[in-house]
């Protein structure tokens, strides 16, 4: 699995250490209104600091997610791999709290109040924890786009597998009935015969010239059909006669071969013959 969080661009890297900045720059601010009693030096370097610590634990966090994709996926155990990271996580977290209660309060000028000491050993761990939540709810989200992306491909897959099963139901046995009948014609009726196989000239004339489209216009289709109902006309000696009642908007798309369907099914699930014509 790829880091989740995806930098697809320096613009993504950019995003966060903005996101960062920013936080930093309202820290300055607020401190500078309720803690007067640092200084304007100070508050530079407080603020200089905060910026590099908490890009630090984000680098960590980032570096350690990437890590446990690689030995760790989520695919493998998501149950254990979410404790795994967020230990990890609340151990960076109490570190850079122990680090900055060891190496940085001693300079502060005031005695901090015991509470909000307090209070921000929780909120270190809170934070990397926040942090992590939001790798793992980019991961269900990445895979959720996935999985639909990958329905979309497989729905168009099958789409395009039933599509070209369509224009091909048209060869085999249809082309055997059609020669077996221009069989016949050849010894009873020459003229008829060479109608015949010129009527199923142009229909496998369409079907090569429009193999590769998903979609005819409804006059192309309805050019190619006449020709294919010329040949059943003929094939059952005027048992089966068609009429066609066609609205003006002959531009509609419709995909090749739907019609000649249709009529195969009526001749295939219907009986006809000269006193009940089809």
């Amino acid at each position: 699995m790829t880091n989740i969080l995806r930098y697809k661009s320096s613009g993504g890297m950019l995003r966060v250490y903005g996101i960062i900045f920013s936080f930093g720059i309202l820290s300055f601010f607020v401190r500078l209104t309720k803690f007067e009693a640092f200084g304007m030096q100070l508050q530079i370097v407080l603020t200089i600091a905060s910026i590099v610590f908490v890009s630090l634990i984000w680098e960590s966090l980032r570096v350690v997610n990437n890590q446990l994709n690689k030995v760790l996926p989520f695919e493998r155990n998501i149950s254990f791999r979410v404790i795994v990271q967020l230990f990890i996580g609340v151990s960076i977290g109490l570190l850079g709290r122990f680090v900055i209660y060891y190496f940085g309060e001693p300079y502060v000028p005031f005695k901090l109040d015991g509470m909000f000491i307090a209070t921000t050993w929780v909120l270190y761990p809170l934070a990397t924890i926040g942090i992590n939540l939001g790798f793992f709810t980019n991961f269900f989200i990445e895979r959720w786009k996935d999985g639909i992306v990958k329905t979309e491909r497989l729905e168009k897959e099958k789409s395009q597998v039933q599509f070209d099963n369509l224009k091909n139901q048209l060869n085999p046995h249809f082309l055997f009935n059609a020669l077996t009948s221009l069989n016949s014609l050849i010894f009873d009726d020459q003229k008829l015969a060479s109608d015949f196989l010129q009527q199923l000239a142009k229909v496998y004339r369409y079907l090569l010239q429009n193999k590769d489209k998903n979609f005819v216009s409804l006059e192309t289709e309805l050019n190619f059909i006449k020709h294919y109902v010329s040949l059943l006309e003929t094939r059952f000696h005027g048992a089966v006669k068609i009429n066609f009642n066609i609205t003006p908007d002959l531009e509609r798309a419709i995909v090749p071969v739907t019609l000649q369907i249709l009529i195969e099914n009526a001749l295939k699930h219907n009986v006809a013959d000269k006193e009940r014509l089809l």
